[in-house]
């Protein structure tokens, strides 16, 4: 069997998929990246005319000390001259591409970011936060340093490589520059197979990296969790197990880079040490002056230089593009649900609700919902109840269209809602959920948040009917006050009227209360209900509830269980029927009538 090294097959297809991904930005900055270019070229066309230039001043020196002075002198400021010029025209280019630099590093976060919110409930649930935000910023620097070699160190690399030839060949045997293009070419061959040796070792440290961080992010994330199970020791000892595999793997990356570098600089010497053997042996024989022995060694260093960091900045692009791989693999996550072409707005008028024959399963072997027949008429007031698992939750986030059903249809005032956008759609619909959290920023900003342009006025109203308003002000600082990170400074009570008080802000026609009072005691329970009745009474509601009492006074109740509906009717009409609903009614009412009092 052949034992030929294996290199992924893909490797530099993705590579240059990734640089066509970054086209549009470039394309976008043109003309600066032109003239960047243009400032850098003349910058390298000053550094091949340096060894001419000395070679100029050797030969004029040499043998002679009675010289006219005007002819050395007029070529040392030209020699002076070439050399501010490579400096100055070196910076103008790195400040005309700053700014291209800059914005496509922006514009490219702002683009995976846009990308990740397009993205369904379902790739939210799963995804490790940590990893994520770690992908994206070292994405987002590899970005930026491949823009500067790819553009500004190997293109005008390889221009001077080629300007060098052509001065060689013309001045000098071309014996010249078959060693360097048998020089070049073995190295290019030499880094190119150790680099792809390397790029396996290179994604695996930054896979454990990731790991690493998404590790760290979820304790800190999970604080009280760790805190009441007292394992913040274990939640550290795996950190350091994975950075221990980490290190290994970096340790490992730092040697196959070192064997890479060696190999470099083997071939470069040997390259180096043949042309000077061979100009060495042309001033012997007499056909190269010593001037050509200077400018022959000026233009090595000129070429041999560039050459060896040209095997660095392969190797660092090739570790770039691993960095930005698992960026560009957030951007081609396709979206689970998406707009139908040209689709309209939801226009809601009366606020009617029907789900026709729905069913939806997270996954081909678990089936929630089983055929789910409802109509909830405009202005009604709807719950769901029924046990744990009964897809009672399902039910609303299909309306929301987190999720778009497996078979049936859902539809608001007879728009089916797959064919509207999903934006009118959670426009229309207002949501207290059952567990709220809150962003790391002020109450005003966090109950603001349902409408940007709200007044204070407006703020205060909404405040006041979810019986928010006296815990605001016997805050120090009021409605300036810092909630936390997910809204951990504030109670479940309190993070709830936030939240309810953010659903009066936006006033939509149609309201889903998902446990919307489940965090409070019984007594902010019955003053958050009197609010809520009061919000919803122009409005159509679909309340999801565990705790019966919340939902007594609706106009319809649906029992649900095991992803169908087994019962439907007022409560009194359920109570009559005793049925599931009217079981689970007197369970509630013993429970209640154990518990100590408060």
């Amino acid at each position: 069997m052949s034992r030929r090294r294996s290199i992924p097959p893909d490797d530099f297809q993705l590579d240059w998929k990734s640089l066509l991904q970054l086209f549009p930005s470039v394309w976008r900055h043109r003309w600066r990246v032109a003239l960047a270019v243009a400032m850098l070229l003349a910058a390298k066309g000053a550094t091949v005319a340096v060894p001419l230039v000395l070679r100029a001043i050797v030969d004029a020196l040499d043998g002679s000390l009675v010289v006219e002075l005007a002819l050395p002198l007029g070529l040392l400021i030209a020699y002076g001259a070439l050399r501010l010029s490579t400096s100055l025209f070196g910076e103008l280019q790195t400040a005309i591409f700053s700014r291209v630099r800059q914005s496509m590093m922006r514009e490219l976060s702002v683009d995976v970011l846009r990308h990740l919110h397009r993205l369904s409930l379902r790739f939210h649930l799963t995804r490790q936060t940590g990893a994520i935000s770690q992908d994206l910023g070292r994405g987002t620097r590899s970005l930026a340093t491949l823009l500067n070699y790819l553009l500004f160190n190997i293109v005008p690399t390889l221009v001077e490589i080629g300007m060098v030839c052509i001065i060689l060949f013309a001045e000098y045997d071309i014996r010249y520059v078959l060693v360097i293009f048998v020089t070049f070419v073995f190295y290019v061959i030499a880094t190119l197979y150790l680099t792809e040796w390397r790029m396996p070792i290179r994604r695996r440290m930054n896979t454990l990296e990731s790991k690493a961080n998404s590790r760290a992010v979820d304790s800190l994330l999970n604080f009280e969790t760790v805190k009441y199970f007292n394992n913040a020791d274990y939640e550290v000892d795996r950190y350091q197990e994975d950075l221990k595999e980490w290190e290994d793997a970096a340790v490992t990356t730092q040697y196959s880079l070192s064997v890479l570098n060696i190999s470099q600089g083997l071939i470069i010497a040997l390259g180096v040490t043949a042309l000077m053997i061979m100009a060495g042996q042309g001033v012997v024989d007499g056909d190269l002056t010593i001037g050509d022995l200077v400018a022959v060694n000026a233009f090595l260093l000129q070429l041999f230089v560039p050459l060896g960091f040209l095997g660095t900045v392969y190797s660092i692009l090739k570790h770039s593009m691993a960095d930005m791989e698992r960026m560009f693999s957030l951007l081609e996550e396709p979206p689970e649900i998406v707009d139908i072409e040209d689709a309209p707005d939801l226009k809601v008028t009366d606020g009617s609700i029907r789900f026709e024959d729905v069913h939806f399963a997270y996954s081909p072997d678990r089936p929630i919902l089983k055929g789910i027949n409802l109509e909830i008429p405009p202005g009604a007031k709807v719950a769901l109840v029924g046990p744990s698992g009964a897809g009672k939750s399902t039910i609303g986030r299909l309306l929301f269209r987190f999720y778009d059903t497996t078979k049936g249809r859902i539809f608001v005032d007879e728009q089916d809602i797959s064919n509207v956008t999903q934006e009118s759609i959670r426009e229309a619909i207002g949501v207290v959920p059952q567990d709220t959290v809150l962003f790391n920023d002020t109450i005003r900003a966090n109950i603001q948040y349902a409408d940007r342009e709200a007044s204070f006025e407006q703020l205060e109203e909404a405040a006041e009917m979810a019986n928010l308003s006296s815990f605001i002000e016997s805050l120090p600082n009021g409605w300036e006050t810092l909630v936390g990170e997910r809204g951990l400074k504030l109670s479940g009570g309190e993070k709830q009227r936030v939240a309810i008080a953010r659903v009066i802000l936006k006033s939509p026609p149609i309201l889903l209360f998902d446990e919307a009072t489940s965090s409070l005691d019984s007594e902010s329970e019955q003053e958050i209900l009197v609010a809520l009745d009061r919000l919803a009474r122009d409005q159509t509601t679909l309340a999801i509830a565990h705790r019966l009492s919340t939902i007594t006074d609706s106009d319809r109740i649906v029992f649900i269980e095991e992803g169908a509906i087994v019962e439907q009717g007022t409560h009194e009409e359920l109570l009559e029927r005793d049925g599931r609903y009217a079981e689970l009614w007197r369970i509630q009412a013993e429970e209640q009538e154990d518990e100590p009092p408060q």
